[in-house]
C-alpha cells in the first residue's frame, strides 16, 4: 500500500534526501535513456538542492520506504520520479491529478529526449506550448514546455 505525505523544508533530513536521491538515480537510469553515467553524476548535486530547496515535497511510500516523490513549485511541477519497480501502476498519474486539484499545477517540462514523459503528460492533459534547444542549467538536452489545457 502506498502513500503520499508532504515533507516540510526542515524534515528534509540528508538521510531522506539520499534515499529519494537513490530513487531519483533509479528512475532517471530506467527512463532517461540519452543521459550517460558522467550526466547523472553531473546532475546529482543540481537533484540534491532541488530537493532541499523545492517549495512543495511530496514523498511516495511503500511501508516505510520512500518509491517516488513530486516537487511542485508555483504551479509548475519541477520533479516527478518514481523507483522502476513502480513505473506503469498509476502512481505518477495519481500524483499530477492531486497536485492539479490540490495546487493548481498548470505547467511542467519534460526532456524532448525522453517520450515516455511527454506521452504521460500529453494524456494527463498537456500539450507543447515552447520547446528550448537547452535545459535551464545550459545543458544540450531540448526540453519541452507544457501547458494543461482546461
Amino acid at each position: 500500500m502506498t502513500n503520499i505525505t508532504i515533507v516540510a523544508k526542515g524534515d528534509r533530513d540528508n538521510r531522506l534526501i539520499g534515499r529519494l536521491l537513490d530513487v531519483w538515480q533509479a528512475s532517471v537510469r530506467a527512463s532517461h535513456h540519452f543521459l550517460t553515467e558522467a550526466d547523472i553524476r553531473a546532475l546529482a548535486p543540481q537533484a540534491e538542492e532541488a530537493l532541499r530547496q523545492i517549495e512543495t515535497l511530496w514523498l511516495l511510500q511503500d511501508g516505510p520506504s520512500p518509491v517516488g516523490f513530486m516537487g511542485v513549485q508555483e504551479q509548475k511541477i519541477e520533479m516527478l520520479f518514481l523507483h522502476p519497480g513502480y513505473f506503469r501502476k498509476g502512481l505518477g498519474k495519481e500524483l499530477v491529478r492531486r497536485a492539479c486539484r490540490e495546487l493548481g499545477v498548470e505547467y511542467v517540462d519534460v526532456n524532448e529526449q525522453n517520450p515516455g514523459a511527454t506521452r504521460f503528460y500529453e494524456q494527463m492533459g498537456f500539450h507543447t506550448f515552447r520547446r528550448d534547444d537547452r535545459d535551464d542549467q545550459g545543458n544540450p538536452f531540448p526540453i519541452l514546455r507544457m501547458k494543461r489545457a482546461h
